[in-house]
């Protein structure tokens, strides 16, 4: 049983944007205060538009949508982001 708390980041990582790096700290910042362990991991915007996407998906317990436009593929941010919406799924946007 895992009792990890797993956010997926929907976004393109680049190293370059302190916004990024800024959006892992704060993950790290929260789950240390809440005691929680935490896994998270960036999710690419084109992997969103694979075939069964929504798999990779539901393998996560909420969704961060990253700050840090353009996006790769906006489409994919957007199927991400309806995911949420038509699940309930917990779901943050900065």
């Amino acid at each position: 049983m895992n009792d990890a708390v797993r956010i997926g980041i929907l976004g393109d990582f680049y190293p370059e944007f302190r916004s990024h790096h800024a959006t892992n700290e704060a993950l790290q910042h929260a789950a240390a205060k809440l005691k929680l362990k935490l896994e998270s991991q960036w999710i690419p915007t084109p992997s969103v538009l694979e075939p069964n996407s929504h798999r990779m998906l539901e393998g996560f317990d909420g969704l961060w949508a990253s700050p840090g436009s353009p996006y790769k593929s906006f489409e994919g941010m957007l199927k991400g982001i309806e995911f949420a919406r038509r699940r309930d799924w917990p779901f943050v946007a900065t």
